[in-house]
């Protein structure tokens, strides 16, 4: 089996990230504040009471968000200090604490909820997808996100798969060319003439070139979904090939098929990925597996905030 070569860009805390993580608070608090301020705790909860809570997890999981808290709490604009217990990319128990919290009260019960529902959402995220890392853990395949992620969240949803243990698919339509059926099937229509995989990848290699600006060796992926089709493309020397919802017997045959004859292009089963059927996937030998349901079909994490008496 040939080894992973060239890969995506992996998703880091980056000012990208952080900026898509300040758009996102400001829409949380237009959601929370539209009044400009909290009525609840402002009616009830005295203007200068000192308060300590915990970020408390009523389930086990993986860390993820929690190296952002200092930054939402910056953008809510809340006189809170932070001390994180633990960090992003580790394990935690349920019951154990995440991180406290310490400053005003008001402030702390008005960020409590959009800090919650930030860390519910992408420790949900890691540990969905730690779930799946586990399952092939033992094998050489590794497993990727996909596009599939909440409007506007897909870096923070991508810096939650890597602090799962996963892997960053391309971040977006601008960052590599993926070929597709449906690219295929417009060019037919728009020429009449049809256009196989392998001559799809040396139009995209003509068209780097041709682009100033564009990186040349950007990575080029194209979809099959045979394995006739599989043989076609392997002679363009695509830097992926990504085999569309094919059986485990056919994706062996892949396999096989890419070691004779072109082993240095990189395979990725894509379809039909799920907890049941990751690991029979993974033992064809495939180098790649890319799930959407790593991002849309994961799940919030419970997470509380307790007070605490210092």
């Amino acid at each position: 089996m040939s080894q992973p070569q060239r890969d995506f860009p992996q998703q880091a805390i980056d000012d990208h990230l952080l900026d898509d993580l300040a758009q996102l608070i400001l829409l949380a608090m237009r959601e929370d504040l539209s009044r400009g301020f909290d009525m609840t705790t402002v009616a009830v909860v005295p203007e200068g009471l000192p308060a300590t809570a915990a970020v408390v997890a009523r389930m086990p999981g993986m860390g993820a968000g929690l190296d952002l808290v200092d930054s939402i709490l910056e953008t809510m604009n809340c006189s809170i200090t932070a001390e994180m217990l633990v960090r992003d990319g580790q394990p935690f128990t349920a019951g154990q604490q995440l991180a406290v919290l310490r400053g005003d009260a008001r402030d702390v019960l008005t960020c409590e909820r959009t800090v919650l529902n930030f860390l519910g959402r992408l420790c949900g995220i890691a540990t969905w997808t730690h779930r799946h890392v586990q399952l092939i853990s033992d094998l050489p395949a590794r497993l990727y996100d996909t596009r599939k992620t909440t409007p506007g969240w897909r870096r923070l949803e991508k810096y939650a798969v890597r602090c799962g243990g996963g892997h960053n698919h391309r971040g977006g339509l601008y960052d590599a060319i993926l070929i597709k059926d449906n690219h295929l099937a417009c060019h037919w229509r728009a020429t009449g003439q049809a256009l196989g995989p392998a001559q799809a990848v040396h139009h995209a290699r003509q068209f780097l070139k041709s682009q100033p600006g564009a990186p040349p060796d950007m990575i080029v992926e194209v979809e099959v979904d045979s394995l006739q089709q599989l043989a076609d493309a392997l002679m363009a020397d695509p830097d992926i090939v990504l085999l569309d919802n094919m059986s485990p017997p056919q994706l062996a045959e892949a396999v096989a098929m890419r070691n004779r004859t072109n082993p240095a292009v990189q395979l990725e089963a894509s379809g039909g990925v799920r907890l049941e059927t990751l690991r029979e996937i993974a033992e064809t030998g495939v180098d790649r597996i890319s799930a959407g349901a790593l991002t849309h079909s994961a799940f919030n994490l419970d997470l509380g905030l307790d007070w605490l008496v210092d």
